[in-house]
């Protein structure tokens, strides 16, 4: 059984953060690993009696919200696919009030007058939903002259918490008709105490004492904010959520999918830059302001920290994961606005990115506003609204005949109908330019693709995608080489899609199917960190390690690992024991290990099939060996019996209570494997001493 630890965790452990005011730290102050601040920060007493009185309220809303359950599910009154649907936006509130209980972040007395409003909503929308209330009555959605706010929750696939989010509504925007409507999705700034409770009472407080601040209010688009998981920037989880949210309010409201924009400013301007750069293809136009876009230049600016000269050569290569400068050229496919005030040092971020885009070609739009520090200047924020609007009015449903495609992981591996699935060299660019061509008598019926750094790429077109001719076979040329002509290309089929995918072989060819090949691919790649962006479950050892330091060790990691999960990505630790992994459990999830082949019944059944060698007097991985005497391995790999899934071995996610003092040093710190040496235990950085650490191949093999 997976136990869900969401109430009553214990948090251990100091952790700190940047302050509220923005992305900023307190410079070499926070360059200290050994003393790092406290995140959240704490917050202010609140007597007992009060916090039992939520605590009773709480436990009362699951409660009602359960007998509703099964009520339901015994009388047949309505469906109970129903209610798991609507489930997240009852019971996001309760898990907000609980998790500031359970880390004391109260900031004012007030807030618990807030946590007491937010969980009457989650009885008035018990009461609704009751009475058969569909989604829009529920939120409160309605056809309005007056802007409204709507704050509620969706379900996250990776870990099945309740995530917050908010939507803004402007006046006379009519969010329930049928005809399709902007939508901007709004990346907020840092803040070390915008707890989940902050987040909610703003979306759900009074429309009219609403405060926009650097935040768009266009007069004819909805204006999603994710909560993003708190401070991370936006990546990793936070940046699966903001995905996922776009998702979730496109089944929810009539949202045109080729008007979505990807905006923010300060901590939301670094993750639109990341995001931009990843998803090129996913919105129709990016409005990045300030924030940072790369580690080491804006830690040496900001923190006055040596990151390029101090940090190992595999996280110098791991920046690149979330450094927009090596995928600057997707914004060919994405028009782009940044901003920055005259006199605001994270200028930085959008003048990198500026000199990034002038190699590549491309002349990037740079408002600045006048002797402006950290705000968006009114003017300028006009003038991005005008720019938006010009360029929403060229928004076509069609799909575009040239497509540029730049990555270094296959994490990120497509751009409209062009995906590259496999690469030859990991870390190092894989160029893509594809184009569809006319013949001499103007029929489209070619496809031309130059790349390089690819091994095997794929197009797709779904559905009524397909541009050219209606019917018959296309040619297909890559690199100049004629792959396929349009005797023996691929078919059109005859709902105008078209698929096909070609792998090199010494020479281009049409590919054969590798299913059953070991070898990295898109969503199987690593590095270890990978495996937290999708569904993953802790599986805990039933044993015990015949290395006392070691034991102790996976004890304390083990703990670490859950307890900043649920501090920092504000998440839902799903637990299992190594002895009740199953066939379903295997297939369902990435595993994430914690043990040896003494202690973890699931490490000792894998390990034979992993380019691990682990005895009791060696742990080796290629040429790298280490005693097994206080030391252990971190690894991700392919999951031997479920190969579309991960499992990680003796890791949480990588980066530490020191890293999230800046934004900017918050990336993978592991490759895909390390060595590490215990004896001396974990700190603010490090899970140990990193004896030796590197990538698998792109067999996933030990070079």
């Amino acid at each position: 059984m997976i136990l869900s630890l969401t109430r009553g965790f214990a948090i251990g452990g100091c952790i700190a953060i940047a302050s509220a005011s923005s992305l900023l730290a307190d410079g070499p102050a926070d360059n200290q690993a050994e003393n790092v601040r406290p995140i959240p920060p704490p917050g202010v007493d609140i007597e007992t009696a009060e916090l039992n009185s939520l605590r009773s309220s709480i436990a009362s809303v699951r409660d009602r919200w359960q007998q509703l359950m099964r009520t339901t599910k015994s009388n047949h009154q309505d469906s109970t696919a129903r209610l798991k649907d609507l489930e997240a936006e009852v019971l996001v509130f309760p898990r907000a009030v609980e998790m500031t209980i359970e880390q004391s972040i109260f900031y004012s007395p007030r807030a618990v007058a807030d946590a007491k409003r937010l969980l009457q909503i989650a009885e008035d929308r018990i009461d609704k939903i009751a009475d058969g209330a569909s989604w829009a009555e529920v939120v409160g959605l309605r056809t309005s002259d007056e802007r409204q706010l709507i704050a509620g929750g969706f379900r996250s696939k990776i870990d099945d918490s309740f995530q917050p989010y908010g939507v803004v509504i402007p006046p006379n925007v009519n969010a329930m008709d049928a005809s399709p409507i902007r939508m901007d999705l709004w990346l907020h700034g840092r803040g070390e105490k915008v707890s989940e409770l902050a987040f909610l009472n703003k979306h759900s407080g009074d429309p009219k004492r609403y405060r926009t601040g650097n935040e768009p209010s266009p007069i004819s688009a909805i204006v999603a904010h994710p909560y993003g998981r708190y401070s991370n920037a936006f990546k990793f989880a936070g940046e699966v959520d903001v995905l996922e949210l776009s998702d979730y309010l496109q089944r929810r409201i009539a949202i045109d999918k080729h008007r979505i924009a990807i905006r923010g400013f300060s901590m939301g301007g670094a993750g639109c830059w990341q995001i931009a750069t990843h998803y090129s293809d996913r919105f129709f136009a990016a409005t990045p302001g300030a924030g940072f876009s790369e580690t080491p230049l804006f830690l040496d600016v900001f923190q006055g920290e040596d990151a390029a000269g101090t940090a190992p050569d595999y996280q110098k290569t791991l920046w690149q994961l979330y450094d927009c400068p090596p995928w600057a050229s997707n914004l060919r496919n994405l028009p782009t606005i940044a901003y920055s005030g005259e006199i605001d040092r994270q200028k930085q971020a959008a003048d990198v990115m500026e000199a990034a885009l002038a190699e590549r070609g491309i002349e990037l739009v740079h408002l600045i506003g006048p002797q402006t520090a950290h705000k968006i200047h009114p003017d300028s924020q006009q003038e991005i609204a005008r720019r938006l609007d010009l360029i929403e009015r060229q928004v076509s449903s069609s799909i575009p005949r040239n497509v540029h495609l730049t990555i270094l992981t296959l994490r990120y591996s497509r751009m409209h109908w062009i995906e590259v699935t496999g690469m030859e060299e990991h870390w190092s660019p894989a160029i893509v330019n594809a184009s569809i061509l006319s013949n001499s008598t103007g029929t489209d019926d070619q496809i031309a693709i130059e790349c390089e750094n690819v091994s095997r790429l794929r197009v797709h077109f779904d559905s009524g995608q397909w541009p050219g001719k209606p019917s018959g076979q296309i040619a297909v040329t890559i690199n100049g080489q004629p792959v396929v002509n349009s005797h023996n290309g691929p078919t059109v089929r005859s709902d105008r899609s078209l698929e096909a995918e070609f792998q090199l072989d010494g020479t281009w060819k049409v590919a054969s199917d590798d299913s059953q090949t070991l070898r990295k691919r898109p969503r199987s790649q690593g590095p270890i960190d990978d495996a937290f962006m999708d569904r993953f479950v802790f599986v805990l050892p039933t044993g015990t390690s015949g290395d006392p330091a070691v034991e102790q060790w996976i004890q304390s990691e083990s703990k670490h690992a859950m307890d900043h999960w649920r501090l920092h990505f504000r998440g839902d630790v799903r637990m299992i024991k190594d002895t009740d992994v199953d066939v379903e459990t295997m297939a369902n999830q990435n595993l994430i290990l914690f043990g040896d082949a003494t202690s973890n019944a699931v490490i000792a059944r894998l390990l034979p099939k992993l380019p691990l060698q682990w005895t009791n007097d060696t742990i080796r991985i290629g040429k790298h060996e280490v005693s097994s005497v206080g030391h252990v391995p971190a690894i991700i790999y392919p999951n031997p019996e479920a190969p579309k899934h991960y499992i990680v071995i003796n890791s949480g996610f990588t980066f530490r209570e020191y890293d999230y003092l800046n934004n900017a040093r918050q990336t993978p710190k592991l490759p895909d494997w390390a060595l590490i040496d215990i004896r001396e235990g974990a700190n603010s950085r490090d899970p140990g001493k990193v004896i030796s650490a590197g990538f698998f191949n792109e067999s996933w093999q030990p070079e």
